[in-house]
């Protein structure tokens, strides 16, 4: 009788630490990434044409003194070729970049965190980037396979208030946390990277160590850190809806657009004020860098009605 009533309790213990995992499984499963219109997040949008016509000059001029963008890039020794590539093209036109590095290496300039951990240098970069903020209040974190068009991001960013919390890129969810994927760039506002920076300090809500049972990308991390700040994610956007952060590279997302959309490749494929591309090789980089900035069709003007000048001192193209 003894026996049968240890074996039920042990059976109720069982099953009870199943359903529990069965739970965790639920609402946090990392190998299922998905985009779902049941989401909480909210979609920045870019200013349209009309919002930005209707300001003054001198609100112009003051805007876009303002929009300043410090770039945190996380490299390695082992990718001192795509982290050369990085330094020579897109990452120019930071107000301000600092690649930050896993180990030192003496082929090129970065902050040496010493640190092997994912999520524990990424920890270490912002609060490093935060502490030296100086006047920059907006901050993106890319990896050296990212290219990004900054004067874009500044576009996209131009109206939004750098005091509020904004965490954003290209918006995901993973079981019923919502992140900003990494391959797609991060964007933190001074706001948001002040309250990322202070949970920091608290083990119980944003551990430096994680404690799942399987290891946790450290976007996913960051989101949860930030969920506890009471900051959550959002996907950017243009004016017409598209997403302007992309996880792929053109190549990729151009043979696709082809197959969907054969009779409007270019529409079907990406917005025209795209911020980000993913994946990209060095010889990739350095093609975007002419397309982007150096083939001008002779006689076009486009009449922007703003423009950014490149940081001062920057050899930028």
């Amino acid at each position: 009788m003894l026996a049968e009533g240890g074996s039920f309790l042990k059976g109720m213990v069982m099953g009870g630490l199943f359903c529990l995992l069965l739970s965790l499984l639920g609402s946090f499963s990392p190998g299922t990434d998905h985009r779902t219109e049941d989401h909480h997040h909210h979609h920045i949008k870019a200013p349209s044409k009309d919002e930005l016509g209707n300001l003054a000059d001198s609100q112009m001029q003051m805007l876009t003194s303002q929009v300043r963008v410090s770039c945190i890039i996380m490299v390695q020794p082992k990718n001192l070729l795509y982290w050369a590539t990085a330094v020579d093209t897109w990452s120019k036109h930071c107000d301000k970049a600092v690649f930050y590095t896993s180990e030192s290496s003496k082929a090129l300039e970065a902050v040496d965190l010493a640190e092997k951990d994912d999520w524990a240098r990424l920890r270490k970069a912002l609060n490093h980037a935060y502490e030296r903020a100086g006047d920059l209040r907006w901050f993106f974190i890319a990896q050296p396979t990212t290219f990004v068009i900054i004067e874009n991001l500044k576009y996209l960013l131009l109206t939004k208030d750098p005091s509020e919390p904004f965490y954003l890129g290209k918006a995901m969810k993973s079981g019923e946390l919502e992140y900003v994927t990494y391959d797609s760039g991060i964007v933190l506002s001074y706001e948001a990277l002040r309250r990322l920076v202070k949970v920091f300090s608290d083990e119980d809500k944003c551990p430096e160590t994680g404690r799942a049972l399987w290891k946790v990308s450290e976007d996913k991390q960051l989101a949860v850190c930030l969920k506890y700040t009471g900051v959550f994610a959002e996907n950017g956007e243009d004016a017409n809806g598209k997403g302007l952060f992309n996880i792929r590279n053109v190549e990729s997302l151009i043979t696709e657009s082809m197959k969907s959309n054969p009779t409007n490749v270019v529409e079907g494929c990406c917005s025209d004020m795209a911020v980000t591309f993913n994946g990209m090789s060095p010889n990739q980089m350095q093609v975007m860098m002419y397309g982007v900035y150096r083939l001008r069709p002779y006689g076009h003007d486009f009449h922007d009605i703003i423009k950014f000048d490149p940081p001062k001192g920057s050899d930028n193209d």
